[in-house]
């Protein structure tokens, strides 16, 4: 028995001839276009409904959009970074757009520009990139290719808008929190930055300066304990190791991102010791682990959602406009006590 032939595939004359219009007038309605009464639009959207007709990518592609949005995201392991996603795609859910998702490779520049050439090639319409590591002018060769929006990098260009959580006033949020809690012994665990061009504009840097003018801010600059690792469970659980080593070790610590808290509390554990009862712990993210009620993390909340529903909005602008004025955006970020903070033991 041979097997069935495949199905033919729908075309926009089938369209056509099942609404009694004609194909102009199909195209109008696909693209949106002036000149199709609601009527017609009507007509076109019962036959497209009626026979399963599909627009191949390709060929909207030719007419000049593809209706497809790439988003690079650096660590698929961040429980943030959904947050930002969700945002994105719930601006989108009313457009013809769709999301297509790149990992960019945790800190890794070739990994990033493998993902972002891949998207200009498939001629995606925008990009979003989420914390990029790349260089500020490999962003402005991508950006002067494809519309582009850059979340959580601090830096302006004339080229891409930006979305970015007001970082510096995050760390100073916990520093304050754990502070007036009674603690003067606060280390900070950082993500390691190697590039010094970029390092201004990147959120870990941001976040470490706050913590540092913060301590100064309440006469607590020779407490200032700032470890070096990434922003990884596993950077955490190494960051936390060498602060329970120090002689005099800290009473609260201020983890740079919810994941690297998550390391930190195994670190802890491991020791023999408890958060809170022997020292404080606070992360930043206010990912949704942060609020398990068995870890009940003090977090900082950057408002991941309004991050990419802001990201979505803007792209949006700039395919419609590629000239239009630069936007920088910045959200004040709030914070959220939980358990891991209490005053430090007598």
């Amino acid at each position: 028995m041979e097997p069935p032939a495949p199905q033919r595939r729908v075309t926009i004359v089938d369209v056509a001839r099942h609404a009694q219009v004609s194909t102009t007038a199909v195209s109008k309605v696909l693209r949106n276009a002036y000149g199709a009464s609601p009527e017609m639009r009507a007509k076109v959207r019962r036959a497209i409904d009626d026979l399963g007709y599909r627009p191949l990518a390709a060929a909207r592609g030719l007419r000049g959009q593809t209706y497809t949005i790439g988003v690079m995201l650096p660590d698929i392991r961040n429980p943030f970074f959904p947050e930002i996603l969700d945002g994105i795609t719930d601006h989108l859910a009313d457009t013809d757009y769709q999301v297509f998702l790149g990992p960019g490779g945790c800190n890794n520049e070739k990994a990033e520009a493998r993902v972002t050439d891949a998207m200009i090639d498939r001629g995606m319409d925008g990009i979003v990139l989420i914390a990029p590591v790349s260089s500020r002018s490999r962003i402005e060769r991508i950006a002067s290719a494809v519309p582009t929006v850059v979340v959580g990098r601090h830096g302006h260009s004339a080229v891409y808008d930006t979305v970015t959580d007001d970082d510096v006033a995050g760390a100073s949020l916990v520093v304050g929190h754990l502070a007036a809690l009674g603690h003067r012994r606060i280390a900070h665990i950082e993500h390691r930055e190697t590039d010094a061009a970029r390092i201004a504009e990147m959120p870990n840097a941001q976040r470490a300066d706050g913590y540092r003018r913060a301590m100064q801010a309440l006469g607590l600059a020779e407490e200032i304990d700032v470890v070096s690792t990434s922003y990884t469970q596993q950077g955490g659980y190494e960051g936390a190791r060498q602060l329970l080593a120090r002689p005099r070790r800290p009473t609260a610590v201020f983890a740079g991102a919810d994941i690297v808290a998550m390391g930190v509390l195994e670190a802890v554990t491991e020791a023999g010791l408890s958060v809170p009862g022997d020292i404080s712990l606070a992360g930043y993210d206010n990912t949704a682990f942060a609020a398990f009620g068995p870890i009940s993390l003090t977090s900082v909340d950057q408002a991941g959602h309004d991050i990419g529903s802001n990201a979505a909005r803007l792209l949006l602008e700039r395919i419609a406009d590629r000239q239009k004025t630069p936007v920088q955006v910045k959200l004040s970020p709030t914070l959220v006590p939980r358990r891991t903070t209490a005053a430090p033991r007598a």
